[in-house]
């Protein structure tokens, strides 16, 4: 064979493979060889195109967005979880004690340690109930509130533990786990229920109220969700001085909410005091009398069911007390609530169906919307004066009824008849018929007589007083009806046509409006403070001549300094001078005075045995008709004493006659001030 001459040799899977052809003596590939390299080429050519990809991606997220996403990394993963500060104390004018914070051991679940949810978090939740006295579903509702605000923070279940609730957490920490104790700042409320309109309460701001768009946004803007603040009151408007600076407990926190790692803490700061112009012990037997003027009411079988009185110092607008009735406990908004819970308390509030009390975090001192009755009289008459509509000792209002224009008949209460007298005589038996014949004289002035007299004095519009939510109150008019009578059409054209309400029917204004408003009935709707800046206003203006200022009324008096160091003064100027013909004020006044001691005075029953010599009292009784409701008594007072002014205003809820109700809880406040013997004194004389 020849040495060139290859032969055929078996492969591995038993066939032949030629090597060389025996006449060309030349390599020939393999079958298929030619596909196996294109697939290779095709195959590293995908691959080099990948990772041409991944490296420009890895380029893009190193170089031209690492420092972005780092920053998104480092936001992503640290938190800082806010430790309350002790809000500042409230005090009264001389230093007594409001409301203050305290520090107590709370219970609260850290979401992050719990058990997975199922039988082992159920039977969690039946131990610590057990513990604490609370059903495992409260428990429930109040964690899942606090983990849907906050949702890496710890939750408070219940504050005041007490001490052996505390000592078994400590010592069977294993049988708790996600449960720990935590010292907490908590608002106290000492006197309860006293003021509590006022003052107001605090809750954890939630990040609906941060919201732009919402009511409470400028106010808690920047505010960490979870944070202490003022809701309502006093505890609301000045909350960014009684907050403090909260501190701070960084934590590390991973991609499902966990805490991994605790930073080094930042302490609180607490809050600086808020002293007020309160005079504590008039605010307590304030509070005390208008109960007693209630039980008075209910004696003679009225309801009596609502309240409020104000006393204020008139030359400069100090709220010396202020109350209203019913009121709620704002220490109950210290511990947490469940959604249940706080909608309870809220539809309380708004006095829906079913409600114990109407409207207990209503403040009926400065958010009433009332007609005043008689104690409106005075404004009628200094208003007509000043605008020469009147004579003063021209008598009128002789009969029981007068008739107006249009056959409707105006009548005294009790169609009492007090003849025809002048105006001081006419302020003395509060007549309603001089006073209507007074409206109807000044129907058709340009510009309203009366109407410009109480707009002047501060009726229908708001005072200036540092409260939020404060009625404006409505001030009616031909104006105003034109206006209404506008706003009810529009609304009736447009579906669903309910709700309107602006006026019960469209019509002009008639003469009967403006007899109406003279004896402050009809549209009128005002409040207590109100009331008692437009008293104030005529008592500024008598001590000085005819000359005096509205005032602005106001609770805050300083800032101070956990040391009792003086931060800022709160300064609160009057809203504007105004000037009187001092023989017309002067006649005003003594028909006022007259009704608080001559016989036949409709407050003098109220006064006997008062010091009139060394406290002359000015006041007059108002019984103000309300659809539906038995009399709405009220009473204003000036005591111009030289060295301790005083404005009293009180009112009482479907309380009757204002002699009955309302005039004896003014004596008792005045009797406090002036520190005479405390008599509950109940008058006889009806009176509108």
């Amino acid at each position: 064979m020849n040495s060139l001459e290859r032969v055929r040799t078996p492969d591995r899977t038993g066939g032949h493979s030629l090597h060389e052809h025996p006449r060309f003596g030349q390599r020939v590939p393999p079958p298929g060889a030619s596909q196996l390299g294109l697939r290779v080429a095709i195959l590293g050519g995908v691959a080099l195109i990948m990772f041409g990809i991944i490296f420009f991606r890895l380029w893009y997220l190193q170089i031209l967005s690492g420092e972005q996403y780092v920053q998104q990394a480092a936001a992503n993963t640290l938190r800082d979880l806010p430790i309350v500060a002790p809000r500042g104390q409230i005090l009264d004018r001389e230093g007594n004690v409001l409301v203050t914070s305290r520090v107590t051991n709370a219970v609260q679940i850290v979401p992050s340690e719990l058990p997975p949810a199922g039988p082992g978090r159920r039977a969690l939740y039946r131990r610590l109930g057990g513990l604490l006295g609370m059903s495992p579903r409260r428990i429930v509702e109040i964690e899942e509130k606090g983990h849907k605000e906050v949702s890496y923070a710890p939750v408070t279940i219940k504050t005041d533990a007490g001490r052996g609730v505390l000592t078994v957490l400590g010592e069977r920490q294993d049988e708790y786990p996600g449960v720990k104790q935590e010292q907490v700042s908590v608002r106290r409320y000492p006197d309860g229920e006293m003021a509590a309109q006022m003052f107001g309460y605090v809750s954890q701001v939630t990040k609906e109220e941060k919201e732009p768009g919402t009511a409470l946004y400028p106010h808690f803007k920047g505010v960490e969700t979870g944070t202490m603040v003022g809701q309502e009151g006093l505890e609301y408007q000045y909350d960014r001085y009684l907050r403090g600076t909260p501190g701070v407990r960084p934590v590390e926190v991973n991609s499902e909410n966990q805490v991994v790692a605790n930073k080094p803490v930042t302490k609180p700061r607490v809050g600086y005091s808020l002293r007020l112009t309160l005079d504590l012990p008039l605010q307590r037997e304030g509070e005390v009398a208008l109960r007693k003027g209630m039980e008075l009411a209910r004696a003679l079988g009225h309801p009596g069911n609502g309240a409020a009185f104000l006393a204020m110092e008139p030359r400069s607008g100090q709220i010396l007390a202020s109350g209203s009735y019913p009121s709620f406990d704002p220490n109950r908004f210290v511990k947490p609530l469940t959604e249940s819970e706080l909608k309870e308390v809220e539809q309380i509030g708004k006095g829906v169906e079913g409600a114990r009390e109407p409207d207990p975090l209503l403040d009926r001192a400065t958010e009433g919307h009332y007609p005043t009755g008689s104690t409106f009289k005075p404004i009628t008459a200094i208003g007509s004066l000043e605008a020469g509509l009147l004579d003063p000792n021209v008598g009128m209002g002789a009969g029981s009824c007068i008739v107006a224009a249009g056959g409707q008949k105006f009548c005294n209460a009790g169609n009492n008849d007090y003849g025809a007298v002048g105006l001081v005589a006419a302020l003395k038996v509060s007549s309603d018929t001089y006073f209507f014949e007074v409206g109807e004289h000044d129907n058709g002035h340009n510009p309203p007589a009366i109407q410009a007299m109480a707009h002047k004095l501060g009726i229908g519009r708001p005072t200036g007083i540092d409260l939020p939510n404060e009625s404006e109150g409505v001030l009616p008019s031909p104006a105003w009806r034109e206006d209404q009578n506008r706003k009810q059409a529009k609304c009736l054209r447009h579906p669903p046509r309910v709700g309107c309400g602006y006026v019960a029917e469209i019509r002009p204004w008639e003469p009967g409006d403006n007899m109406d408003l003279a004896v402050g009935q009809g549209d009128l709707q005002t409040d207590p403070l109100q009331m008692a800046v437009a008293y104030s206003t005529l008592a500024n203006a008598f001590m000085g001549g005819g000359e005096g200022t509205v005032p602005t009324p106001h609770v805050g008096m300083a800032i101070e300094n956990p040391s009792g160091g003086i931060v800022q003064t709160l300064n609160f100027p009057p809203r504007r001078k105004v000037k009187f013909n001092d023989a017309n004020l002067n006649l005003v006044m003594e028909g006022i005075h007259d009704a608080t001691f001559e016989r036949g005075g409709t407050s003098a029953d109220v006064w006997s045995g008062w010091n009139q010599a060394k406290y002359p009292v000015y006041g007059k009784t108002g019984t103000a008709e309300r659809a539906g409701q038995v009399e709405q008594a009220w009473y204003m007072c000036i005591l111009p004493d030289a060295n301790r002014p005083i404005v009293i205003a009180v009112t009482v809820e479907q309380g009757g006659f204002g002699d009955q109700a309302a005039a004896p809880v003014a004596r008792l406040i005045a009797s406090k001030w002036f520190n005479q013997p405390l008599k509950l004194m109940s008058g006889s004389n009806a009176d509108h």
